[in-house]
């Protein structure tokens, strides 16, 4: 068995990994997002390379990193603060077409191969009963943009231009050409 490492506390990422077969455990990463970036695809892709980064110290497996955000008027919408925040950002994407950035590292030992995905999102107009009732549900409080596309927040989504995965927070097609082509771990597909 390959000794796949998750640098990730999201749950979605490990369901995603696991629902494509590989085998992993999980070794969440206390990275410092605060960084400067001169664009949304460095600043998901420098992330990602951190995550690796500190998690490679302490585990010699193949490691998979990854961060998410949603960009809408060339902004970034990382995980919203507090609840305020959520609906400020549901309001401003409601209606609204904007990208969503998952950039990646797979790493093991000094071998390191970063990419970032990017999916085209458009969201349907959305009305404040809506957004209130998923902002009280407490779902948007951990994903980037305030909303998940795998729960209720699926309803507001009209249509998507690229990878679901992307979205959801971790682009397995490409992960798993890496994995194989580049390190010769496949998937235990039951």
């Amino acid at each position: 068995m390959n000794n796949i490492i998750l640098a990730s506390g999201s749950p979605r990422r490990l369901e995603i990994l696991t629902m494509a077969g590989y085998n992993c455990k999980v070794i969440k990463p206390e990275t410092d997002e605060n960084i400067e970036y001169t664009s949304a695809r460095e600043y998901v892709c420098e992330l990602s390379k951190r995550k690796a980064a500190e998690v490679a110290e302490k585990s010699d497996g193949c490691i998979i990193a990854a961060d998410t955000v949603v960009v809408a008027d060339g902004k970034i919408l990382g995980k919203p603060i507090d609840e305020n925040d959520a609906v400020n950002m549901l309001r401003s994407l409601s209606g609204r077409e904007h990208s969503v950035l998952t950039g990646f590292t797979v790493r093991k030992g000094d071998k390191a191969f970063t990419e970032v995905s990017e999916t085209k999102v458009l969201m349907r107009h959305i009305t404040e009963e809506e957004i209130k009732a998923y902002v009280d549900s407490g779902n948007p409080m951990d994903k980037a943009g305030a909303y998940g596309i795998q729960c209720a927040a699926g309803m507001f989504i009209e249509k998507i231009d690229g990878d679901y995965y992307t979205v959801v927070g971790l682009p397995i097609c490409p992960i798993s050409v890496i994995l194989r082509e580049q390190f010769g771990i496949t998937p235990e597909i039951k």
